[in-house]
């Protein structure tokens, strides 16, 4: 099936009309780019999305979801699905590698009224990608067709995808997987600019997005991987057709980079975070981290955004090692407010 451009009218509103008045068109960055915060696992959970949000995110998305789990109404995966009206535009993705689950997932997941449902068909993870779910897709054209397909019939939602540009450097196929996923009915698609063998390292690829524009594929197509820094976005924009920017580790404690890429995509100055600031961030995103779990589940795991927050600080050896040992709301508090008022 080729997508009519009445299918993608929903998709092009959530990639343009969510779009602040902040963002103008210049003769040397005629288009709008969307900017996406990416969907992680133990990362983009309700206080992630909503610190990013705050920043400039344009669509956030859940922690990616097994389908598997979801079939056999798993409380943990069920709890993933649940978003508020503020959070949209919102997407939920699931991964698996089963047909059957794949789709009785994705109705489940449509039944939440979420703005798309995303299939994870980029997760490098051995756990997962060798059992044929994640980046494991790209190794059977043919099943991930069908998945698509079906979960593409299956639902009213728009359907998009997030994948690789091939299992391995001798095997990328991102050309004609973009053709197949659009000919199933996929009104977008999400390009991790490196291999599944590559992982988190090496450098992104990103030239393959003007070979995948070139090729036909008129779906927006959302650029991801290595966009780290406001001179990777730079040169991303610059350099690349892409429809729309996804960050991932990029904004992991540094929420403000969605603000700074906004601010070069209209031309105003862009204020350095202080390092105050930054504290100040990682106060109001703790708060809202244990609105939603227990105590000790918050304290664990904020650790991972907190390093990364208080990256840049004096001593930050020490504050990382001290932080290690934190174990009650309290203590992160104390910690976090001595930083905010140290002169």
């Amino acid at each position: 099936m080729i997508i009519s451009p009445p299918l993608k009218v929903y998709f092009n509103f959530i990639l343009q009309s969510v779009l602040p008045e902040i963002f103008s068109q210049t003769a040397d960055i005629p288009r709008k780019v969307p900017l996406f915060l990416a969907p992680m696992e133990e990362i983009t959970n309700y206080a992630c999305r909503n610190i990013s949000r705050k920043f400039g995110a344009d669509v956030v998305y859940s922690e990616f979801i097994n389908s598997d789990a979801l079939i056999r109404n798993c409380k943990k995966a069920y709890s993933k699905l649940i978003f508020y009206a503020h959070e949209r535009p919102f997407g939920i993705q699931i991964y698996g590698q089963d047909l059957h689950s794949m789709t009785e997932a994705a109705k489940i997941a449509a039944s939440y009224n979420p703005d798309l449902i995303d299939i994870n068909a980029g997760c490098w993870v051995k756990k997962i990608s060798h059992r044929g779910a994640g980046a494991g897709l790209l190794r059977n054209i043919q099943h991930f067709q069908e998945i698509v397909s079906s979960i593409c019939r299956s639902v009213s939602v728009p359907v998009t995808v997030k994948t690789r540009l091939g299992w391995d450097e001798n095997n990328i196929n991102i050309i004609e997987v973009s053709k197949i996923l659009q000919d199933c009915g996929v009104q977008a698609i999400t390009v991790h600019c490196r291999t599944r063998s590559q992982k988190m390292a090496g450098t992104p690829q990103w030239q393959w997005i003007e070979k995948i524009k070139s090729a036909g594929i008129f779906v927006p197509i959302i650029i991801n991987g290595g966009i780290l820094s406001i001179q990777d976005a730079k040169n991303v924009i610059r350099n690349t057709p892409a429809d729309g920017l996804m960050i991932a580790r990029g904004a992991i404690g540094n929420p403000w980079l969605f603000q700074e890429i906004k601010c070069f995509l209209s031309n105003l100055p862009f204020s350095t975070i202080s390092l105050s600031e930054k504290a100040a961030c990682a106060l109001e995103h703790f708060i809202l981290h244990i609105q939603n779990i227990s105590e000790t589940k918050a304290v664990y795991s904020f650790r991972k955004f907190l390093s990364s927050y208080i990256s840049g600080f004096p001593n930050v050896s020490v504050h990382r090692t001290e932080l290690m040992q934190l174990k009650t709301k309290s203590e992160i508090i104390h910690l976090l407010t001595a930083l905010i008022e140290r002169k």
